[in-house]
């Protein structure tokens, strides 16, 4: 079983030491209390002769007499009145970026450079959170200067006593009273701030001030009324002109003094103080801060809540009802609870009680004002033990490998002691030093031979280069006949503009170094269209321009684009200068101009193989011709031409008889016709070799291929 951690809540009040000792319930919705202690000062820390430092050792040197902190946690409270505490709204923002806001604000709210304080923050319960966004979300935001936090800790300090967490007493009273008296909240998720749960309100009588503690458990307001316990006996020192000592004696036993009345007549200003006060702080809070708050009870802590007629007084002019607390409903613990120095100063463990639960993981604010920079020397103190023993296991593990290694050294020691049995371990290297240095001859030999070797074989290449691949240029020929469309198996139609034939006008080629440069410089994608071929030459990114002189109710085709990147390296470029006349006006844009090529060449271009026609098919050809094997890839037509619809072709009327040098006849006129014609131009890429090869052979002359 784990050993459970135990936490002291320590309150360094201004007339005692009050502390409680609280260990995890194993329910969760209880704690329980092991141990405690109260120990009044000799004289209070407020009195103007008193040195608080030496007072409070002293209180703290008698509760360690008693008890021991060994392990535990230590969470003392500091005076609301000592610190600075704002409640923020802050607008709608990133979850993540609500320590940036609070810094921000941080800097706008606390009067003094941050370099001054020690704050901390805590987002309070209620907000909402929406795809990452913080809506209607309140920051609570506490300060204190930090000479201020260095002289609370000094007492501790001189008693070697380790703090923990600092908190602010009015949060302390808010942990308290969330976990012991509101114990029907709703859920965070469930709060609305249109019909919030009821408020409580805490009002803790301390010596020098009353803390008054508003809250819903979601929400907290809270404010230090200069009027505590220590007023009413100044008021009896100044009015029945008695010393202080006797003054606190008579306040304490008033009802038992020998005139009640003079004590009450004499401590009545210091009653209304409170009262206006209080009023007061009341009617801005439900008139400023939330005036939908809705106050159903006082619950008033501190022993000075024990003068007689004070809590009377109090309900009947406030207007609400006034709880004295007269148990702890989450504490357990009969050792502690049925004490009778416990019950008697019950009122005044209630800030305590809420530092325990604090440093038991059990309270709602959890904000702590201890400098950054003890908590860090402790984190460093703490490793420090663990580096120490990391340190020494390294230094035995690097010494251990040291003594292995440097026996494993001397096995191969060139020059061993005399006498030693590895003496003869010199001859084996000096035999593999001499198989070394015969290997960098042979090394050195086989490199002249290599380098021999390839000037021989480069002056067999640029002889047999001039014949290798001669059928190539033939073979590109051939591919690019059985490319044009034809109309297979019919005898050529007697109108022309219904034949599938395209006339080349020119042929030419010429090599390109890098391939990629021809196609970023001439390929243009298209937006994709179903049933549409590619290389349209359209704009980028933009639909292909329909042909001006098509049927404009005809649906005109969008070409796609290729879908890869295009080539790559050396290679030639084939361009083919040719135009046809099936263009006929009647028929659908598809089967015209651009879109004829599209459907016959270009598409055969881009095909792996092409069909051989049984007319052209030599004895030992398969079937169907490769187009790609050759290296033709990525065809492109080139430019934007438009159909010449008014064209007129002249068209020979054979001989017309004997017109010969005797004859007298004549030839019939030649036929004119209004033929449309397409002029247009195809690129394509041929790469015969690998890129290798293909960079190493010279350009042919382009004017050998314009035949």
């Amino acid at each position: 079983m784990a050993k459970q951690v135990a936490t002291w809540g320590i309150d360094i009040g201004d007339s005692a030491l009050k502390a409680l000792r609280c260990v995890p319930n194993e329910d969760g919705s209880h704690i329980t209390a092991v141990a405690f202690d109260y120990i009044e000062y000799p004289k209070l820390l407020s009195q103007p002769d008193a040195d608080r430092n030496e007072l409070v050792v002293e209180a703290l040197k008698q509760f360690l007499s008693r008890n021991s902190v060994r392990g535990d946690r230590v969470v003392i409270s500091v005076g609301g009145q000592a610190g600075l505490a704002r409640f923020i709204k802050l607008p709608p923002v990133e979850t993540s970026k609500i320590p940036d806001i609070v810094r921000y604000e941080a800097r706008q709210q606390i009067p003094f450079p941050l370099e001054d304080v020690v704050w901390d923050f805590q987002q309070l319960s209620g907000g909402m959170a929406t795809e990452g966004f913080a809506l209607d979300s309140e920051v609570g935001l506490f300060a204190m200067k930090r000479d201020q936090v260095y002289k609370y800790l000094k007492p501790f300090d001189d008693v070697d006593v380790e703090v923990d967490v600092i908190q602010l007493t009015p949060e302390a009273l808010y942990n308290y009273v969330v976990f012991d008296q509101l114990t029907n909240l709703p859920p965070p998720d469930e709060y609305d701030p249109d019909n919030p749960p009821d408020s409580i309100v805490v009002m803790s009588l301390g010596t020098e001030s009353t803390d008054l503690v508003v809250t819903n458990g979601f929400r907290i307001w809270q404010r230090s009324v200069p009027v505590g316990g220590n007023h009413f006996t100044k008021a009896l020192v100044k009015d029945l002109k008695m010393n202080f000592a006797t003054a606190e004696h008579l306040k304490r036993n008033a009802a038992q003094a020998e005139d009640p009345k003079a004590l009450f007549q004499a401590m009545r200003p210091v009653f209304n103080d409170l009262l206006s006060e209080t009023q007061r702080s009341l009617t801005y809070f439900k008139n400023n801060i939330d005036r939908k708050a809705k106050i159903s009870r006082i619950l008033v802590l501190g022993n000075a809540i024990r003068l007689p007629g004070l809590q009377k007084f109090l309900a009947q002019n406030l207007g609400h009802e006034l709880a004295k607390v007269e148990s702890l409903r989450g504490l357990s613990g009969s050792g502690v609870i049925d004490q009778p120095a416990f019950r008697d100063n019950l009122p005044a463990f209630g800030v305590c009680y809420g530092l325990a639960l604090q440093g038991l993981s059990k309270a709602r604010f959890n904000t702590n004002l201890l400098p950054p920079e003890i908590i860090q020397f402790r984190k460093i103190r703490a490793k420090k033990p663990w580096v120490a023993l990391a340190a020494s296991l390294m230094l035995i593990g690097f010494g251990a490998s040291f003594f292995m290694w440097s026996e494993a050294l001397k096995a191969v020691s060139l020059d061993p002691p005399q006498g030693d049995q590895f003496s003869t371990f010199r001859k084996p290297m000096d035999n593999a030093n001499s198989v070394i240095n015969d290997a960098a001859k042979w090394q050195k030999e086989f490199e002249e031979n290599r380098a021999a070797f390839v000037k021989t074989d480069e002056v067999g290449q640029s002889i047999v280069q001039n014949v290798m691949h001669r059928d190539t240029w033939m073979q590109l020929l051939r591919a690019v006949n059985l490319c044009l469309p034809r109309n297979a198996g019919e005898r050529p139609k007697e109108e022309i503009k219904l034949r599938d034939e395209i006339k080349i006008d020119s042929f030419d080629c010429r090599f390109v170094p890098k391939l990629e440069e021809w196609y970023a410089a001439h390929h243009k994608p298209a937006v994709p269209a179903p049933g549409a071929p590619s290389m349209d030459g359209s704009q980028p990114g933009e639909q292909p321009p329909p042909d001006p002189n098509a049927d404009p109710n005809a649906q005109q085709p969008v070409p796609t684009a290729p879908t890869d990147a295009g080539p790559t390296g050396p290679g030639w470029v084939i361009q083919i200068t040719a135009h046809h006349y099936r263009n006929i006006r009647s028929e659908p844009a598809t089967n015209q101009g651009a879109n004829f090529l599209r459907r016959t060449l270009m598409k055969n271009l881009e095909q792996d193989t092409v069909p051989i026609p049984d007319s052209e098919r030599k004895e030992g050809d398969p079937p169907r011709f490769p187009v790609k094997k050759l290296g033709i890839t990525y065809p492109l037509l080139m430019g934007d031409a438009a159909i010449d619809w008014n064209y007129k072709l002249t068209i020979p009327q054979g001989d017309g008889g004997d017109h010969g040098a005797g004859g007298g006849g004549q030839a019939p006129p030649p036929k004119i016709v209004e033929q449309p014609r397409y002029d247009f131009k195809v690129q394509f890429c041929w790469q015969p070799f690998k890129p290798a090869e293909s960079a190493a052979k010279p350009a042919p002359d382009a004017a050998a291929m314009n035949q």
